[in-house]
């Protein structure tokens, strides 16, 4: 289904949790409450360097890390710690379900730590100078990310005489790849770790690259065969399309473009991403997926193809498909 995208570029993955516009899983009134009085915001001072011992590894940033008291039994009993991926840690407050629904059966006390260089925990003072060049956004990794969440957590133990607390680290997408990590790489911190859709395997040789893009055509043919082969078909249209002199001018117009397409690539990595976007992000209630399938099969803009696509991308985004 999504082959001809996929020559268009041969490394043109999806991001594994994107942080842009896409249907929200959760109701947005719900995502948009403020967060509740059982939250306790604290600043770490992180250490910046965790893996040298020169003068200017002593360098310090405050790290944001959230606390939820509400369900703890104290000293002895469990401690939940979600593990910050990449974006700021609040939109990870408000979906509290699983872990507020287990800590009440568990007694655990939740901690929610910010990955640094997101939010509130950036180095140096502000994201223009933390990126300023390789010296400072080289400490813009994974495994400073997990040693700063070591320190904290060691710390809270050592804070709340929650020496014997067991710890277990939760995380998901990148977020999973992270606690999988920390739980091989301080075994004595973590007792455990619960990594949801983590992609540990992801890599280069490991996992054949059309891996994803197969998951994807699977859920869209599940749904609807319509649909299936309609989005099959649209690539080679596309390209149809293009081929006329104003052919880039009619995609533009077909697909209410708010600027010209320069070339058919932009339209097909839109759509590319649309697809892989609704798959990963398949859940109830709204089942992004079957959105998408019943824009194409409904056909209120027209029976032919790119106009199918078009309701597709209607039922999914808007109106104005293609942000500015």
């Amino acid at each position: 289904m999504l082959s001809t995208s996929l020559t268009a570029t041969e490394f043109n993955f999806p991001r594994l949790n994107p942080t842009g516009v896409h249907i929200h899983v959760h109701d947005p009134a719900t995502i948009s409450l403020p967060l509740t009085e059982d939250f306790s915001t604290f600043y770490y001072n992180q250490t910046l360097d965790h893996f040298n011992y020169r003068p200017d590894s002593y360098i310090t940033f405050p790290q944001r890390y959230v606390i939820n008291f509400k369900y703890w039994g104290g000293a002895n009993a469990p401690i939940f710690v979600y593990l910050g991926a990449e974006a700021p840690i609040d939109g990870d407050l408000r979906g509290i379900g699983f872990l507020t629904e287990n800590a009440a059966l568990f007694n655990a006390l939740i901690v929610y730590i910010e990955h640094r260089y997101y939010g509130e925990s950036v180095p140096f003072g502000s994201w223009e100078e933390a990126l300023n060049n390789t010296s400072t956004i080289g400490y813009f990794n994974s495994a400073q990310a997990i040693a700063d969440y070591a320190e904290i957590i060691i710390h809270i133990k050592r804070q709340f005489l929650a020496k014997n607390s067991p710890v277990i680290v939760i995380g998901g997408s990148y977020g999973g790849m992270l606690a999988s990590w920390f739980r091989l790489k301080y075994p004595h911190v973590a007792l455990g770790a619960l990594a949801s859709s983590a992609p540990i395997l992801y890599f280069d040789n490991i996992t054949p690259q059309s891996g994803y893009y197969s998951l994807v055509t699977k859920d869209f043919r599940e749904v609807s065969d319509t649909c299936y082969e309609t989005i099959k078909n649209s690539w080679s249209e596309i390209d149809k399309v293009t081929s006329l002199p104003n052919g880039l001018s009619i995609l533009s117009e077909r697909f209410n473009t708010c600027k010209p397409l320069n070339d058919s690539f932009e339209l097909k990595d839109y759509l590319d991403s649309m697809y892989s976007g609704a798959a990963q992000y398949n859940a109830p209630p709204r089942y992004p997926v079957t959105v998408v399938c019943g824009g194409i099969d409904g056909g209120s803009f027209g029976s032919d193809i790119l106009s199918r696509i078009y309701g597709g991308l209607v039922a999914y985004r808007g109106e104005q498909v293609m942000p500015c």
